[in-house]
């Protein structure tokens, strides 16, 4: 019996654009990653706590197992592309200034000049 679940569009579009690259559907895509965590978290070898504590600065990398690290590493990339309080700030002060304020879908720096010629 096929379901529907409701996800963020923030999540939607990371799933979307994995299921590109790995040349999956995005149900596909999510059911692969549904049984990754699943096959982690029965593992044994997970542990939420030491995840949690280096992604926060409060433990070294290194002190996780290579099960953990992966996880990590996963969860790393997808903080790394949502933009922090400090970067908002940044990116309001060069709008400001009509300076580059961030990439176009193609990855090109786009400034606040050339923001409305689009």
């Amino acid at each position: 019996m096929v379901q529907s679940v409701k996800l963020a569009d923030d999540i939607m579009t990371v799933v979307r654009r994995e299921a590109e690259l790995q040349s999956r559907s995005v149900a596909e895509q999510v059911a692969h990653w549904i049984r990754i965590g699943r096959a982690i978290e029965k593992s044994g070898n997970f542990d939420h706590a030491r995840i949690t504590a280096a992604l926060s600065g409060q433990s070294e990398t290194n002190e996780l197992t290579t099960e953990d690290k992966e996880l990590w590493l996963h969860r790393f990339v997808g903080r790394m592309g949502q933009p922090g309080p400090d970067e908002e700030a940044c990116f309001a002060r060069r709008r400001q200034l009509g300076v580059g304020v961030g990439l176009d879908a193609a990855g090109n720096l786009v400034s606040e000049k050339t923001a409305g010629k689009a």
